[in-house]
Protein backbone atom coordinates (compact mmCIF):
# COMPACT_ATOMS: atom_id res chain seq x y z
CA UNK A 1 0.00 0.00 0.00
CA UNK A 2 1.27 3.69 -1.37
CA UNK A 3 1.77 6.10 1.64
CA UNK A 4 -0.79 8.75 0.43
CA UNK A 5 0.43 12.37 0.66
CA UNK A 6 -1.15 16.05 0.03
CA UNK A 7 1.45 18.72 -0.35
CA UNK A 8 0.64 22.28 1.04
CA UNK A 9 3.13 25.38 -0.39
CA UNK A 10 2.04 28.87 -1.65
CA UNK A 11 5.36 28.81 -3.72
CA UNK A 12 4.37 27.13 -7.11
CA UNK A 13 8.30 25.57 -8.03
CA UNK A 14 8.78 24.43 -4.49
CA UNK A 15 5.31 22.61 -3.87
CA UNK A 16 6.04 21.00 -7.69
CA UNK A 17 9.53 19.90 -6.62
CA UNK A 18 8.31 18.46 -3.66
CA UNK A 19 5.38 16.46 -5.19
CA UNK A 20 8.23 15.35 -8.12
CA UNK A 21 10.52 14.39 -4.95
CA UNK A 22 7.66 12.29 -3.23
CA UNK A 23 6.19 11.40 -6.45
CA UNK A 24 9.55 9.34 -7.22
CA UNK A 25 9.34 7.17 -4.24
CA UNK A 26 8.07 3.87 -4.99
CA UNK A 27 5.49 3.69 -2.06
CA UNK A 28 4.56 7.07 -1.61
CA UNK A 29 1.74 8.87 -3.81
CA UNK A 30 0.80 12.66 -3.61
CA UNK A 31 -2.69 12.44 -3.52
CA UNK A 32 -3.32 16.44 -3.60
CA UNK A 33 -2.01 19.93 -3.70
CA UNK A 34 -3.03 23.34 -1.98
CA UNK A 35 -1.46 26.64 -2.47
CA UNK A 36 -2.98 27.68 0.71
CA UNK A 37 -3.82 26.39 4.21
CA UNK A 38 -7.31 26.49 3.94
CA UNK A 39 -7.49 24.48 1.32
CA UNK A 40 -5.20 21.95 2.55
CA UNK A 41 -7.19 21.55 5.59
CA UNK A 42 -10.31 21.03 3.28
CA UNK A 43 -8.31 18.41 0.67
CA UNK A 44 -7.13 17.19 4.25
CA UNK A 45 -10.25 16.37 5.24
CA UNK A 46 -11.70 14.92 2.09
CA UNK A 47 -8.99 12.44 1.19
CA UNK A 48 -7.85 11.64 4.41
CA UNK A 49 -4.05 11.27 3.01
CA UNK A 50 -1.67 9.17 4.99
CA UNK A 51 0.63 12.61 5.90
CA UNK A 52 0.29 15.99 5.24
CA UNK A 53 3.34 18.04 4.57
CA UNK A 54 2.83 21.61 5.28
CA UNK A 55 4.67 24.70 4.56
CA UNK A 56 4.53 27.22 7.65
CA UNK A 57 3.84 30.69 5.90
CA UNK A 58 1.01 30.09 3.73
CA UNK A 59 -1.59 32.69 3.12
CA UNK A 60 -5.02 32.77 4.48
CA UNK A 61 -4.24 30.30 6.71
CA UNK A 62 -0.64 29.45 7.93
CA UNK A 63 0.90 25.84 7.77
CA UNK A 64 1.04 26.06 11.86
CA UNK A 65 -3.09 26.79 12.03
CA UNK A 66 -3.74 24.32 9.67
CA UNK A 67 -1.69 22.00 11.50
CA UNK A 68 -3.63 23.01 14.29
CA UNK A 69 -7.35 22.29 12.63
CA UNK A 70 -6.10 18.87 11.49
CA UNK A 71 -4.18 17.43 14.52
CA UNK A 72 -4.70 19.65 17.67
CA UNK A 73 -5.70 18.61 21.07
CA UNK A 74 -8.82 19.10 19.99
CA UNK A 75 -9.17 16.79 17.00
CA UNK A 76 -10.77 13.27 17.80
CA UNK A 77 -8.93 11.50 14.85
CA UNK A 78 -6.04 13.32 14.58
CA UNK A 79 -3.92 13.43 10.81
CA UNK A 80 -0.11 13.30 10.72
CA UNK A 81 1.36 16.33 9.59
CA UNK A 82 4.80 17.02 8.85
CA UNK A 83 5.89 20.63 8.98
CA UNK A 84 8.74 22.16 6.21
CA UNK A 85 9.77 25.83 6.05
CA UNK A 86 12.99 27.16 5.00
CA UNK A 87 13.69 29.25 8.70
CA UNK A 88 15.30 27.47 11.10
CA UNK A 89 13.37 29.70 13.84
CA UNK A 90 12.67 27.70 17.38
CA UNK A 91 9.34 29.37 17.87
CA UNK A 92 8.36 28.24 14.66
CA UNK A 93 9.40 24.07 15.35
CA UNK A 94 7.72 24.88 19.05
CA UNK A 95 4.39 26.08 17.99
CA UNK A 96 4.30 23.76 14.83
CA UNK A 97 4.83 21.07 17.49
CA UNK A 98 2.36 22.09 20.09
CA UNK A 99 -0.20 22.07 17.38
CA UNK A 100 0.04 18.22 16.92
CA UNK A 101 3.05 18.31 13.85
CA UNK A 102 4.40 14.61 13.66
CA UNK A 103 7.29 15.95 12.01
CA UNK A 104 9.82 18.95 11.24
CA UNK A 105 12.25 19.65 8.31
CA UNK A 106 14.28 22.36 6.74
CA UNK A 107 13.59 22.78 3.02
CA UNK A 108 17.13 22.03 2.24
CA UNK A 109 17.16 18.62 4.28
CA UNK A 110 16.95 17.43 0.73
CA UNK A 111 15.18 14.06 -0.69
CA UNK A 112 16.56 11.36 1.50
CA UNK A 113 15.49 12.95 4.81
CA UNK A 114 12.45 13.78 3.50
CA UNK A 115 11.00 10.82 2.59
CA UNK A 116 12.30 9.59 6.18
CA UNK A 117 10.19 11.74 7.52
CA UNK A 118 6.96 10.49 5.56
CA UNK A 119 7.55 7.36 6.47
CA UNK A 120 8.39 7.93 10.43
CA UNK A 121 5.03 10.06 10.76
CA UNK A 122 3.27 7.53 8.28
CA UNK A 123 4.04 4.95 11.08
CA UNK A 124 4.01 7.24 14.06
CA UNK A 125 7.06 7.92 14.52
CA UNK A 126 8.29 11.48 14.55
CA UNK A 127 11.62 13.32 12.65
CA UNK A 128 12.54 16.52 13.29
CA UNK A 129 15.63 17.66 11.34
CA UNK A 130 18.59 16.46 12.98
CA UNK A 131 20.66 19.93 13.01
CA UNK A 132 17.76 21.25 15.06
CA UNK A 133 16.89 18.16 17.16
CA UNK A 134 18.87 18.77 20.24
CA UNK A 135 18.72 22.42 20.72
CA UNK A 136 14.84 22.58 19.85
CA UNK A 137 13.91 19.94 22.59
CA UNK A 138 16.26 21.48 25.09
CA UNK A 139 14.62 24.93 25.01
CA UNK A 140 11.50 23.33 25.86
CA UNK A 141 12.93 22.78 29.31
CA UNK A 142 13.65 26.48 29.44
CA UNK A 143 11.10 28.32 27.71
CA UNK A 144 8.30 26.32 27.37
CA UNK A 145 4.99 26.64 28.80
CA UNK A 146 4.71 28.59 31.98
CA UNK A 147 2.82 24.92 33.86
CA UNK A 148 4.91 22.51 35.27
CA UNK A 149 5.16 19.17 33.64
CA UNK A 150 2.61 17.04 34.13
CA UNK A 151 2.70 14.22 36.78
CA UNK A 152 2.71 10.30 35.02
CA UNK A 153 -0.55 8.83 36.06
CA UNK A 154 1.76 5.78 37.29
CA UNK A 155 5.45 5.81 37.95
CA UNK A 156 8.00 4.96 35.62
CA UNK A 157 9.41 1.40 35.03
CA UNK A 158 13.33 1.17 34.27
CA UNK A 159 12.66 -0.08 30.72
CA UNK A 160 10.10 2.68 30.33
CA UNK A 161 12.86 5.31 31.35
CA UNK A 162 14.94 4.00 28.86
CA UNK A 163 12.49 4.05 26.13
CA UNK A 164 11.81 7.60 27.02
CA UNK A 165 15.43 8.69 26.45
CA UNK A 166 15.62 6.83 23.70
CA UNK A 167 12.61 8.73 22.22
CA UNK A 168 13.94 12.06 23.15
CA UNK A 169 16.89 11.71 21.37
CA UNK A 170 14.83 11.30 18.23
CA UNK A 171 15.29 7.53 17.47
CA UNK A 172 12.82 5.27 15.82
CA UNK A 173 10.80 2.13 17.15
CA UNK A 174 13.42 0.16 14.85
CA UNK A 175 16.18 1.86 16.10
CA UNK A 176 15.51 1.85 19.20
CA UNK A 177 15.02 -2.11 19.37
CA UNK A 178 18.05 -2.65 17.93
CA UNK A 179 19.98 -0.48 20.44
CA UNK A 180 18.08 -2.10 23.23
CA UNK A 181 18.28 -5.58 22.09
CA UNK A 182 14.52 -6.13 22.17
CA UNK A 183 11.51 -6.83 19.43
CA UNK A 184 9.52 -4.11 17.66
CA UNK A 185 6.32 -4.99 19.08
CA UNK A 186 8.01 -4.54 23.10
CA UNK A 187 9.21 -1.24 21.71
CA UNK A 188 5.89 -0.13 20.44
CA UNK A 189 4.09 -1.86 23.90
CA UNK A 190 6.27 0.61 25.99
CA UNK A 191 5.74 3.47 24.19
CA UNK A 192 1.99 2.94 24.14
CA UNK A 193 2.14 2.52 27.74
CA UNK A 194 4.20 6.05 28.07
CA UNK A 195 1.69 7.56 26.00
CA UNK A 196 -0.99 6.71 28.46
CA UNK A 197 0.69 7.50 31.68
CA UNK A 198 2.19 11.38 30.61
CA UNK A 199 -0.97 11.99 28.74
CA UNK A 200 0.98 12.26 25.63
CA UNK A 201 -1.04 12.32 21.98
CA UNK A 202 2.35 11.00 20.39
CA UNK A 203 6.43 10.21 20.61
CA UNK A 204 6.77 14.20 20.02
CA UNK A 205 5.46 15.01 23.40
CA UNK A 206 7.01 12.24 25.31
CA UNK A 207 10.36 13.83 23.93
CA UNK A 208 9.04 17.06 25.34
CA UNK A 209 8.09 15.78 28.51
CA UNK A 210 11.78 14.15 28.88
CA UNK A 211 13.13 17.56 27.88
CA UNK A 212 11.50 19.58 30.30
CA UNK A 213 11.95 17.23 33.61
CA UNK A 214 15.51 17.31 32.84
CA UNK A 215 15.42 12.95 31.90
CA UNK A 216 17.75 14.04 28.81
Amino acid sequence: MSIRVIVADDQEIVRTGLTMILGAQPDIEVVGEAADGRRAVELARRLRPDVCLFDIRMPGLDGIEATRCLAGPTVDDPLAVVVITTFDLDEYVYAALRAGARGFLLKNAGAELLSQAVHAAANGDALIAPSITARLLGTFARSGPASPPAHPIETLTDREEQILATVARGRTNSEIADELHISLSTVKSHIASLMAKLCARNRVEIAMWAYQTNRV
